[in-house]
């Protein structure tokens, strides 16, 4: 049996109003790199085999402060990236709104196939991040950490429980939560979700 705990990254600067910030490359804030400092305390203790990350600043922080309190080195998984936002990268509802109307409604509507210009949907992400998630299922290690990002995770727990995306906003992600994954014989178990 592999177990993964696969992790959100710790606060990053929050705006407002609310702004698109899918591939903006944020840091931490102080107050997340203490969040991402406590998690060993609710990780079992020498288990870790490996800890794999998004390429993203705010992950790879995350999981480099991970692995100086626990050991290792952080894999990068490119396919674990946040969602590709595209036009809509930085903007505020409203901006977007205003710029593609009728767009951000469509959005709401059409969650799995809406694509904003030049971006992602998030079936495609769900179909990336499976690629990403698929290598890290066929690592050596028993117990591994991911740190990944709240699009990710929420649509990869649809898929895990068999939720329509358009569903993946009912599944809470908080900064620096860890959702607990059993994974046997081709099956996964949810064991704990946004600890």
């Amino acid at each position: 049996m592999k177990t993964v705990y696969l992790i959100r990254h710790g606060e990053i600067p929050r705006y407002s109003p609310r702004r698109f910030i899918g591939r903006s490359d944020l840091a931490l804030t102080d107050h997340g790199r203490e969040q991402i400092r406590a998690l060993p305390e609710k990780l079992p203790a020498g288990k870790i085999g490996a800890i794999y990350c998004s390429p993203l600043l705010r992950c790879r922080e995350s999981a480099e402060i991970l692995c100086s309190c626990i050991g290792g080195v952080p894999e990068i998984i490119e396919d674990l990236a946040e969602i590709h936002l595209g036009d809509w990268e930085g903007l505020t509802v409203a901006e977007v709104q205003k710029r593609y109307p009728g767009s951000y409604e469509e959005r709401g509507r059409e969650l799995s196939n809406f694509r904003p210009p030049g971006g992602e949907s998030f079936g495609d992400l769900l179909a990336r991040t499976k690629r990403g998630f698929k290598k890290i299922l066929e690592g050596n290690a028993a117990c591994v950490a991911v740190v990944a990002h709240a699009g990710v995770n929420r649509v990869l727990l649809c898929d895990i429980l068999g939720m329509p995306i358009e569903n993946m906003f009912r599944l809470e992600q908080e900064f620096a939560c860890i959702n607990t994954l059993h994974f046997e014989q081709g099956v996964f178990r949810l064991a704990g979700m946004n600890g």
